[in-house]
């Protein structure tokens, strides 16, 4: 049995108490009227390097210039005030647009490592009914470390739920559909309002997350019951729940994205984005459970886990690094060539603004692990593995980032008190709940029929 430490219960508490007071400070630091916003634009505007401030002055100089011209003794009078007015509705609009994406800068922060760290659960949930599905023999050594990870699938998907509740009572800007003044303005968003609408839309996460809880009890419950067992009978019923589980998850991962992600930019849509988060989520998942088990064989437990297991986790993060870059170029350069306005948007937005985080991922998720991991044998090198998983899972953080903050936050992101506040709080909930889990049961699913052929795997 493993006994969760002291000193990594400490750390995750701490995480979860540092991270709370940071987002708490980031909520209360965003503006919360116009005059907050006209005083951090004015403040950002005093901290501009010098060559921009004189840009700033010569803009001033014009526009003043302009004001004069406009005092001539023979201009029309009305015509002047038109012109201002227009002028000051259009700088009230921009501020209006500015402070909603201020105030949606700490949601936004807490939304995407919500997200994050629940995608990686419900990445090894499926992971884990792919073995059962499969009748896998080499990996029922790794069951256990499996199990505890989606423990964490019920406590992250209530709070993603809640996320989306708050949403719906506007207590944030996030999904502009929600808000019936975009929608009455809308026509693209009026003409999908049918599906784009707060009722169905949290019916349908009520029933993925449940469908996900459900199926996560009963095959965890089962393979524990199968430890007591005298025949394989909780064994089959798990194969039987594992396939209807993937038929399940394929269809509501897939409509997951399109609505917790993909309806942030509601006039954009992609065929390959289910897919493209299912990659993302997939190989996350597979990341975190090779880096417990490693970790757990360096504090003297899992035993029977040897480097050909490692090896083989490792081979499904390389390859799923590859899938994923695969979707990501296919994506984009079907979208870039075709050129069709409605849908390259969603890139120019992310590469104006996004250009380090958008390209850089590519280097995080792909070039990275492709060096690290193409040679076999550095698959079987602990801390190869480990520096790749972390480089992986910072990656895939990013990815989720770059997916959520443009349409969210728009161009007034930068990593800040939110951002790291927000990590350090689900990292310290992710950790406790899943090594906490871990002490709920035997490490070795010792009853499980394809047990001994796992305990001698070797590549």
């Amino acid at each position: 049995m493993y006994t969760l430490s002291s000193k990594l219960k400490l750390t995750a508490i701490i995480f979860v108490i540092v991270g709370a007071i940071g987002l708490v400070i980031g909520f209360l630091q965003a503006p919360s009227d116009l005059d907050d916003v006209r005083e951090m634009m004015a403040a950002e505007e005093h901290h501009a390097d010098p060559a921009e401030s004189t840009m700033v002055e010569a803009d001033f100089a014009k526009a003043e210039h302009g004001m004069l011209l406009d005092d001539e003794p023979g201009r029309n009078v009305e015509e002047k005030e038109d012109q201002a007015a227009e002028a000051g509705s259009h700088d009230t609009e921009h501020l209006e647009h500015k402070l909603h994406q201020l105030q949606n800068k700490p949601w936004a922060a807490v939304y995407v490592a919500a997200f994050f760290f629940f995608m990686i659960s419900l990445g090894v949930l499926a992971f884990y009914a792919v073995q059962y599905a499969a009748q896998a023999g080499w990996s029922p050594v790794l069951f256990r470390v499996m199990e505890a990870i989606t423990a964490y699938l019920v406590p992250g998907g209530i709070i993603l739920f809640v996320l989306l509740v708050l949403s719906g009572m506007h207590m944030n800007h996030l999904f502009i559909w929600m808000d019936p003044e975009v929608v009455e303005n809308d026509a693209i968003i009026r003409n999908k309002s049918s599906y784009l609408n707060l009722p169905f839309f949290l019916i349908r996460a009520a029933i993925y997350l449940g469908g996900w809880f459900i199926f996560r009890h009963f095959l965890v419950r089962n393979s524990r019951r199968l430890d007591e067992a005298s025949d394989n009978y909780y064994f089959k019923k798990n194969f039987k729940l594992a396939a209807g589980f993937l038929v399940f998850f394929i269809v509501s991962e897939s409509m997951m994205s399109w609505d917790w992600i993909m309806s942030l930019d509601p006039h954009w849509f992609s065929t390959l984005f289910g897919w493209y988060v299912f990659a993302s989520l997939f190989v996350s998942g597979i990341t975190v459970i090779a880096l417990i088990s490693i970790y757990l064989k360096s504090r003297g437990y899992l035993p029977f886990v040897n480097d050909s297991h490692i090896h083989d986790l490792a081979k499904f993060m390389f390859g799923m690094s590859i899938f994923w870059t695969y979707l990501w170029f296919s994506q984009f350069m079907l979208i870039w060539y075709s050129n069709i306005p409605e849908e390259v948007v969603y890139f120019i937005s992310r590469i104006e603004n996004y250009s380090l985080p958008f390209f850089g991922m590519v280097g995080l998720n792909f070039i990275f692990p492709l060096l690290m991991l193409m040679n076999s044998d550095y698959k079987r090198v602990n801390w190869f593995v480990v520096l790749t998983g972390i480089v992986i899972l910072v990656g895939h953080y990013v990815n989720v980032f770059v997916m959520i903050m443009p349409s969210t936050v728009g161009e007034s992101w930068f990593i800040g008190l939110p951002e790291i506040s927000a990590v350090l709080l689900f990292a310290g909930l992710f950790i406790f709940v899943v090594f906490n889990a871990l002490t709920k049961a035997p490490l070795l699913a010792k009853r499980n029929p394809f047990i001994k052929e796992s305990e001698h795997f070797h590549y």
